[in-house]
């Protein structure tokens, strides 16, 4: 017999030699490693594990407690308390912080007394560092803290809390995204292109499940022609492709820019083409994006809450941009719009109701000369300027697209999307809340408008940049990091009640109430606050009652919820006897309810009339 051994064998048992001393002294040298660095924070004490007693029965608290305290004398460690912690461990004081070699000693002595088995330092964890490290992140003036710029996001603060998660889906409705640009990488969910006019689509067909962005350029020729008479000569925009990164760029991926949501999901809607948007197929795409049925059209397998919608119209608010929003609205889906780049009046869906307008900031907080302004306006967020703009994904292409890069842009356009990347934050704490809920937590939680900033009050003379009020502006500056604490508060929820009449008894029903989560609900109180006095019944309980009198009247009944945390949330309902009731706005932490007649904006450059239908064009 002969044993033969080939030079690949002896070289692969050696191989395998030196990757098995890898695999056993690597996780050592990693483990010495985190010691190190653990030596270094400072420790209010020792979590030490003992050995079992003699006895080897299960020992009370006190009995671990005085043998710690006898181990701890005879190593010679100082020591102020001892603590329980689990059924074998225990926590030994110090009488100080230590850190570094005198908290090694300390630990060192311990681990070589025979009673003990393990032994660690009880450091001060310090949190993870939550700025993105994105290389464009720097430009990103717009989301830092608002101790630099009065405008800026505060989201350092708000990621502390939350980063957001997978489950935070929003619609963008605009022309469509770049789906090769690397920082849109795995952020896209499948949309849909809702251009119906061949035309305009300026991709070859109308609508299909294609919602990329092929460019939206006009030339001077097609300017002069026909089809385009009434356009603009412009390059393409990548005006939906920019407001993607803003909401949901893939941020801590060592490039690019940061997204206010971290982990949340676009769902990318194509309503625009070249020169704007029909209205027809911009109802048509909020309607999809909400998840409700579009003849024709594929169920949206992914709804979203938030739906970003930075175009407008020169007109009123008409029946059909109002019916598609209260579909909507009763749906779930919040409607975040831009105010309109006019420095006037904001116009449909802006004047519009149940959507949230959101207005431009310069940097300083006074409101940018373009942004349109007054009471439809709910708060303002950044918009830029030319010396201050903001920064987010693009594609290189003048007319069709080349490649993923980044760029600059300004206007209310680019403020929505913001305000609607925040209430996406909200939504990842407390999936719970509703449309009225997250403007009335918005609002509340806005910083007070800016002053100082050199310029008159805004009023309705003023045609360009001056200083926010309460009457121009809405309720403040969106200020991310607020926002999410308020979203943290439980979610009060009343059921509308059917048909109800004199002498009846009216049901109050609060069980659809829901804490944020990793919290739960604790109590419930009802409370009358308008109308007749009237005796509830159950008023501690999620559902409670009310006989009310045989006289038509109208009432006003409040319910607060309170969770584990001694966080509360509100909403009204409001009962006509002679009406049909409906709930009020719901609340939480001091929010007020939401006006149904206010806070809606828009943003529009231009409409543009074709064979007698109007565009609406984005605001840039």
């Amino acid at each position: 017999m002969r044993l033969l051994f080939s030079r690949r064998s002896v070289s692969g048992e050696a191989d395998n030699l030196r990757t098995s001393m890898r695999t056993l002294v690597l996780p050592l040298l990693l483990a010495i490693a985190g010691l190190a660095n653990a030596q270094n924070l400072p420790a209010r004490g020792l979590i030490v594990q003992l050995k079992p007693s003699i006895q080897g029965e299960r020992e009370q608290p006190f009995a671990l407690r005085e043998r710690l305290k006898v181990v701890a004398r005879d190593s010679g460690v100082s020591s102020q308390g001892e603590a329980s912690l689990g059924r074998r461990h225990m926590v030994l004081r110090f009488p100080g912080l230590l850190r570094g070699q005198a908290l090694d000693d300390a630990a060192r002595r311990l681990r070589l007394h025979p009673e003990v088995v393990s032994v660690e330092p009880d450091v001060l964890m310090r949190r993870l560092d939550t700025t993105p490290a994105d290389p464009g992140y720097s430009l990103q003036w717009h989301l830092q803290s608002p101790a630099i710029h009065a405008s800026a996001l505060n989201l350092p603060a708000a990621w502390d809390i939350t980063t957001g998660t997978v489950a935070s889906v929003v619609a963008v409705l605009d022309t469509g995204v770049r789906p090769g640009h690397p920082d849109l990488a795995g952020r896209l969910l499948a949309g849909y292109d809702f251009v119906s006019e061949v035309e305009f689509a300026n991709d070859g067909n109308g609508r299909d499940s294609d919602a990329s962005d092929p460019g939206d350029w006009v030339t001077s020729a097609e300017a002069s022609g026909p089809i385009f008479r009434f356009c603009e000569v412009s390059d393409s925009s990548w005006h939906g492709t920019f407001i993607a990164g803003q909401i949901a760029a893939a941020t801590g991926n060592g490039q690019g820019i940061a997204g206010v949501n971290w982990a949340g999901k676009i769902l990318p809607v194509r309503v625009s083409g070249k020169c704007g948007a029909f209205l027809s197929d911009i109802l048509d795409g909020i309607r999809w994006a909400a998840g409700l049925t579009v003849s024709g059209v594929p169920d949206n397998a992914n709804p979203a809450k938030v739906i970003n919608l930075s175009f407008g119209g020169d007109a009123p608010c008409g029946s059909s941009y109002q019916s598609v929003i209260d579909e909507i609205t009763a749906r779930g889906s919040l409607l975040v719009v831009a105010a309109g780049n006019e420095s006037g009046a904001p116009s449909r869906p802006a004047d519009c109701r149940r959507v949230l307008t959101v207005g431009a900031a310069q940097s300083n907080g006074a409101k940018a000369s373009y942004s349109n302004l007054g009471g439809a306006v709910s708060l303002m967020a950044p918009g830029g300027t030319s010396g201050m703009q903001l920064y987010s994904t693009v594609d290189s292409g003048f007319q069709g697209p080349v490649s993923g890069t980044y760029g600059y842009k300004q206007g209310t356009s680019f403020s929505a999307p913001l305000a609607a990347g925040v209430a996406s934050l909200m939504i990842s704490v407390n999936p719970s809340l509703t449309p009225a809920q997250i403007v009335d937590r918005l609002k509340a939680s806005a910083r007070p408008h800016a002053t100082g900033t050199g310029y008159s009050p805004c009023g309705s003379g003023n045609a360009g940049s001056c200083e926010c009020t309460a009457l121009t502006c809405g309720s403040g500056l969106l200020d991310a990091y607020q926002a999410v604490r308020q979203a943290l508060n439980p979610a009060a929820r009343i059921a509308t009640p059917g048909s109800v009449s004199p002498g009846s008894v009216l049901l109050l029903d609060g069980r659809e109430s829901a804490a944020a989560t990793g919290a739960s609900l604790e109590g419930f109180l009802w409370t009358q606050v308008g109308g007749p006095a009237l005796t509830i019944r159950s008023s501690n309980l999620s559902v409670a009652s009310v006989t009310l009198p045989a006289t038509a009247a109208a009432f006003e009944f409040r319910l607060q919820v309170t969770d584990d945390q001694a966080r509360t949330g509100e909403q009204t309902l409001v009962v006509d006897t002679a009406t049909v009731p409906a709930p009020g706005g719901g609340g939480g932490g001091g929010a007020t309810s939401w006006g149904w007649s206010a806070g809606l904006g828009l943003m529009v450059l231009a409409a543009v009339v074709w064979r007698r239908v109007r565009l609406a064009r984005s605001a840039a």
